[in-house]
């Protein structure tokens, strides 16, 4: 019996083995239209659920050992391309012939991305502090949630994880783009370079990376170098009514000649006399070129330059009052000169661009990048500068009905005062140029009391860096890279236009005091006129050189991937004065060197993805990083002095996220929760207050200084695709965050006005000596900037015949409003005794300092295009409709911190006619259209 069960085991071993044996599939993928190799494209084996990836040639080979022949499925994704399924047959473990596979653009997806770009671009480049929730990834990505926050969240400034663009890293070519000065990295230095910006690849948090440790908000790394661009070339014409009315773009990429060499050449032109926001005109050139040389086998050279100038005008954020007399359109900045719409605040970039990159390629595992890169940044804003006299915007708090209704107990003057007011205000509420230029040229003196100043900056960037990457088995992989950054960055007032006037007298016009030179902006130049084009008000230059060296292992096996990286650099600052503030005179306090500021920061991060079958993984990933200040957030008062800010630290975040991804022809899905901690923030506002405790009248432009800021986010992010229909396919996704401080930071005031001995003859220049450091009352405040909460439902319908729609619902929802630091601070309850006020109610104080939450709202979405092709022609359009419904929503606000105690805050709630400085608010487009038509070659 034993051995008629051993010959049976073994006759059946025998059996399987002849059905089931070793399927080995290899093949190429290709462009359709260029029939060059795509690299990175996934091939998954369905039955097996084995997947691989094509190398830089496009090849590929896949096996399994247990599969028997027949027919087996396997299916072909790629970013930028229509997905495959593909049906073959393998006899004897072998298919007959290699499979030459090639891959159609998905032009949905592409034009998706041209969209995003262009409708973005405006406020991705906003460095006033104003808009900075932005997502920073504009990656055409095959997961479903991230397409969502990239093209429809986006509209309503949703931040990914809660986190703001200081967090998000940018790099060209591998160099990294981000500003030493805020952080963020300015997308308008290389505005209306939407062909020449496609080959994007983009990492979420600490993910594992080639180019860059990373940042909690993600990592968006974008190849210019020539060799790579897609053969062909591309005219469009765009139209819409966001930032710009109209786009022409025109560019060629040669791919690869028979000489080795490559190139490509962009050149667009944006322009609008009026964007949607009222008066906001945009007028921008772009042009790029880029130039390989391949001098062999191993080594190549690419040179890439841009240069791209572009002038905007800026809107401002809105009151309830002026909102509810005006609309959410309006724009107080503007008004018309001899029939000429003129905005007072006007941005204008010039920022070209040199970059020398070196690829060697030691053999098929071993590869050594080196860049070089040189940018100038010449940027300026402009605004009204007057010397004593009332703001001549309508706008401003006392031209408005409110400020006749200030009395809780108004009398019939105040309301007819009130009346005639609004009455004024509805009918003309733009700049008034003419009279401008009438006061100044009537005044007696002959100089200017009105100007535009023009608060410029000269930057000189240069970036060095090295990228080392080998495979050192078929299982472990290794990149390493080092870099330096330097900035010289020089700063200043120009007077930019006298307005008629025959120069400006360069003192402070709002000081009142005795002392000798303390109103003067140069003491070297007493009592000076300047003329337009002249420097005055402040003149100072920054230094900042960073060192980091970045390693990374990565080991990977048929169900387990793994990987740790390690981070260290070295940052230094410093501050050197030209003028000699009169306020600070003494010393080196402003004239010369400050102390020299160095940071030595360091990361680490590791994280693993397992493979349950070929269509189900887990992947964790976690960090720790810390920081250096923005360079903005280091010097107290950095217009005026060298002082630094007291006990200034480096920030530390802490991040991890664990997910889980299934993939399947039909769907696709990812469900992730994350955790993202922040410590030691240091922030610098700057305002006027009229609760500046201890000076004269409490009133007083400050910097408020807030340090060790800590923020705790948590949440889930949630896609799914399903193929209802070979043409239909649903999508859905979710963001459910909660994104709040963690922590009491602390705060002080610094500012000119601030001398407790006026005999001593030294200006103390903060309230550190009579206040000192007090707490600041955020535990468990929500931090602002964009919806916590974000859903989508949509469908997409692609046609055979190259037509696609899709629709898409979007509901945001638990937006706050940034909350002022000093009115939570003890100065809210305190007087200048150190005492509470008599009147104090602390159930009436919590009323006063609620957090106000944003309405929810529904924007409806709609995409879609056309495509033909002809010969080796392709002509068609994209278009796109946001908030179709035309919603009135808002994207974000901030609380006022002019009337900051609880006194002040009783007087302005209680007021007949409403606050004088409420909250102020960012409000979302209505119906916007964008239209892109164009010829492929």
């Amino acid at each position: 019996m034993k051995k008629y069960f051993l010959s049976l085991f073994f006759s059946c071993i025998g059996v399987l083995l002849g059905f089931a044996q070793t399927i080995k599939i290899e093949g190429r993928v290709l462009d359709a239209l260029s029939n060059r190799p795509i690299e990175g494209v996934e091939i998954i084996l369905q039955k097996a659920e084995n997947q691989v990836l094509t190398d830089k040639n496009g090849h590929f080979v896949i096996s399994h050992e247990t599969l028997s022949d027949g027919v087996h499925i396997i299916s072909v994704n790629s970013d930028n391309y229509i997905s495959q399924q593909l049906e073959i047959r393998s006899q004897e473990g072998k298919i007959e012939n290699s499979l030459l596979i090639l891959l159609k653009l998905d032009l949905s997806q592409i034009e998706n991305q041209i969209g995003l770009i262009s409708l973005s671009e405006k406020e991705l480049g906003d460095d006033s502090g104003e808009i900075v929730n932005v997502p920073g990834q504009l990656q055409a990505s095959k997961d479903t949630f991230l397409k969502a926050a990239s093209y429809d969240f986006s509209a309503s400034f949703f931040r990914l994880r809660g986190v703001n663009s200081e967090n998000n890293k940018v790099l060209i070519n591998g160099i990294e783009m981000n500003q030493f000065q805020s952080g963020r990295a300015q997308w308008n230095h290389w505005g209306g370079l939407n062909d020449a910006l496609r080959n994007q690849q983009f990492t979420l948090g600490f993910k594992t990376n080639v180019y860059t440790f990373g940042d909690v908000g993600g990592n968006t790394h974008i190849s210019i170098r020539a060799s790579q661009f897609r053969k062909g070339g591309q005219t469009s014409l765009a139209l819409g009514n966001r930032s710009y009315s109209h786009r022409l773009m025109g560019s060629y990429f040669s791919g690869k000649t028979l000489g080795g060499w490559a190139y490509a050449i962009l050149a667009s032109r944006r322009e609008a006399k009026e964007g949607y926001m009222e008066g906001t005109n945009y007028s921008a050139q772009s042009f790029f070129i880029a130039v390989e040389k391949e001098l062999n086998s191993a080594h190549s050279i690419n040179l890439t330059a841009f240069y791209t100038p572009n002038v905007s005008g800026r809107s401002a954020a809105l009151s309830n009052e002026v909102i509810s007399l005006k609309g959410t359109r309006y724009n107080p900045n503007w008004g018309y000169q001899e029939g000429q719409l003129r905005n007072s605040k006007l941005r204008s970039i010039k920022a070209p661009l040199l970059m020398i990159s070196h690829f060697w390629s030691l053999n098929n595992n071993t590869s050594f990048t080196s860049n070089v890169c040189y940018q100038l940044v010449n940027s300026g804003d402009t605004r009204l500068d007057y010397a004593g006299v009332r703001s001549p915007l309508k706008n401003y708090y006392q031209r408005l009905p409110s400020y006749f209704l200030r009395s809780t107990t108004p009398l019939d003057y105040d309301y007819q005062l009130a009346y005639l007011a609004e009455k004024e205000f509805v009918k003309d509420g733009q700049l008034d140029w003419n009279s401008l230029y009438e006061i100044n040229t009537a005044s007696g003196s002959g100089y200017s009391r009105y100007i535009l100043q023009e608060d410029h900056t000269d930057d000189s960037i240069l970036n060095l860096n090295s990228l080392f990457e080998t495979a050192i088995s078929s299982n472990f992989s290794l990149n390493m890279s080092i870099s330096y950054r330097k900035l010289k960055s020089n700063n200043n007032a120009i007077v930019n236009d006298l307005l008629g006037g025959r120069g400006w007298l360069d003192v402070d016009s709002f000081y009142n005091g005795q002392e000798e030179n303390y109103d003067q902006s140069d003491v070297n130049k007493p009592n000076h006129i300047v003329k337009e084009g002249d420097i005055y008000k402040y003149h100072y230059q920054l230094l900042a050189s960073t060192y980091t060296g970045y390693i990374q292992g990565e080991w990977k096996s048929r169900h387990l991937d793994l990987y740790v990286g390690g981070m260290l650099s070295l940052t230094k600052y410093q501050r050197t004065g030209i003028f000699q503030n009169g306020y600070f005179q003494e010393g080196d306090r402003s004239l010369g060197e400050s102390e020299p500021l160095t940071f030595t920061t360091y990361g680490f991060k590791g994280g693993a993805i397992y493979r349950i079958t070929g269509r189900q993984l887990i992947e964790l990933n976690a960090g720790v990083l810390t920081k250096p200040p923005a360079l903005r957030n280091t010097f107290a008062n950095v217009r005026q002095n060298n002082d630094l800010v007291d006990g200034l630290t480096f920030e530390r975040i802490k991040n991890a996220d664990v997910g889980y991804e299934y993939r399947s022809p039909l769907v696709m899905s990812r469900l992730t929760a994350y955790y993202v901690e922040f410590a030691d923030q240091t922030n610098i506002n700057y305002f006027f207050t009229q609760n500046a405790i201890g000076l004269e009248e409490n009133s007083a432009f400050v910097q408020e200084i807030v340090q060790g800021i800590g923020k705790r986010n948590i949440g889930i992010e949630w896609g799914c695709e399903t193929q209802l229909l070979p043409s239909l396919k649903l999508k859905a996704s979710v963001a459910w965050g909660q994104h709040r401080y963690s922590k009491n930071p602390s705060l002080y005031l610094s500012g000119d006005d601030y001398d407790y001995n006026i005999s001593d003859g030294f200006v103390e220049g903060n309230d550190l000596l009579d206040r000192g450091k007090r707490t600041v009352y955020l535990n468990n405040y929500h931090t602002s900037g964009g919806p916590e909460r974000a859903y989508q439902l949509g469908l997409e319908y692609r046609d055979p015949d190259y037509w696609w729609v899709g629709i898409s619902s979007n509901y945001f929802s638990n937006t706050y409003i940034n909350i002022s630091f000093l009115r939570r601070s003890e100065d809210f309850a305190l007087d200048s005794d150190n005492q509470p006020y008599a009147s104090y109610d602390p159930e009436v104080a919590k009323s006063l300092l609620h957090q106000e939450q944003f309405p929810s709202y529904l924007l409806l979405n709609l995409i879609g295009g056309k495509s033909w092709r002809i010969n080796s022609y392709y002509l068609g359009f994209f278009a796109s409709v946001n908030n179709v419904l035309n919603q009135a929503y808002r994207t974000g606000g901030f609380e006022d911190s002019r009337k900051t105690s609880y006194p002040q805050q009783i007087e302005e709630n209680f007021a007949s006619g409403g606050p004088l400085f409420g909250n102020r608010y960012f409000s979302g487009n209505g119906t916007t259209y964008y239209l892109n038509f164009y010829v492929r070659f």
